[in-house]
């Protein structure tokens, strides 16, 4: 009688989870979330009041996040994981040569490369969404 009523138990508690709208969703989705939020805090950083050092730890945990995000994308969003990763190369390299020369020129060139890196990642949101 313990072992039916135990069993009876299990089966209302998987049933309530199942219930609550419990959804395996890929990991994809979390993997676009927290690029997502990276490039947000690489394009909110204040170099002038924190220095290049939370500039640096931010542009470190974005490529942390890319690497997961390449991995957890696998073929069905490759070509759009690839296009992130490529824009926020493009970022990087516009930032080495505005550090090294921060001209006007230079300066322009990382605000272009860090909104070509914004709509890769919108682009890449999208076409997530209907998976997440």
């Amino acid at each position: 009688m313990s072992r039916w009523i135990a069993a009876t138990a299990m089966l209302g508690t998987l049933a309530a989870a199942s219930a609550c709208g419990t959804e395996n969703k890929p990991a994809v989705c979390d993997s676009v979330a927290a690029v997502q939020s990276s490039v947000d805090h690489v394009q909110d950083a204040n170099v002038s009041e924190n220095g290049l050092t939370q500039l640096r730890t931010d542009l470190d945990q974005l490529k942390r996040d890319l690497q997961q995000l390449t991995a957890d994308a696998q073929a069905q969003f490759a070509t759009q994981a690839a296009a992130v990763k490529a824009s926020a190369q493009v970022f990087t390299g516009s930032l080495t040569t505005a550090r090294s020369a921060p001209d006007a020129a230079n300066l322009s060139a990382v605000r272009t490369a860090i909104t070509g890196l914004q709509s890769s990642v919108k682009q890449l949101s999208e076409s997530v969404k209907s998976t997440c």
